[in-house]
């Protein structure tokens, strides 16, 4: 079994810090209490209670949020890149590193104030030939993209692999 250099799932709490759909979830957190205290306030008769649903609400959306970056964990080997997929069906899939073609990173001004970004790999292997892999929420997406580039460069040295563009020549 080789070597495991580095092991990192979908971060929850960058989701939350870094992404516009994670800081309204922590407004409509923060939005409950303030406004039960607001309504509780007032003469009018308004339930108190009321606006914590929003808290409630916000709550399940974080809590669905870290079940689902819980189900998948990124496993990175000096020749693979092992996805672990599930919580109670479990599946495991290799991305052999030779295989990429691409690695990518995407992310907003919010994203980068949080450190994390979507890394994207193109690749020629079975499991991601028909759309890329893209792995969400990163924390340290750029370390880890560059640490995802040099291993698929020794990668393709170790088996003497090299990547060749076919471009269609019927347009001349």
């Amino acid at each position: 079994m080789a070597q495991t250099i580095d092991i990192f799932r979908s971060s929850t709490s960058g989701w939350l810090r870094g992404t516009l759909a994670g800081w309204g979830t922590i407004l409509l957190l923060v939005a409950g209490p303030i406004g039960a205290v607001i309504a509780s306030g007032t003469t009018e008769t308004v339930n108190p209670a009321l606006p914590l649903i929003l808290t409630a609400i916000a709550l399940v959306i974080i809590g669905l949020r870290w079940i689902e970056d819980r189900s998948t964990k990124y496993e990175l080997t000096a020749d693979r890149l092992i996805l672990h997929r599930g919580l109670i069906n479990k599946s495991i899939d290799e991305v052999e590193l030779y295989r990429v073609k691409d690695v990518r990173i995407d992310f907003s001004l919010i994203n980068q104030m949080a450190d994390i970004g979507t890394v994207t790999l193109t690749t020629s292997d079975e499991t991601t030939r028909a759309q890329p892999l893209v792995m969400r929420d990163v924390h340290r997406a750029r370390a880890r993209r560059e640490e995802l580039r040099t291993r698929v460069e020794a990668a393709r040295r170790r088996r003497g692999v090299r990547e060749f563009d076919m471009v269609d020549d019927a347009s001349f």
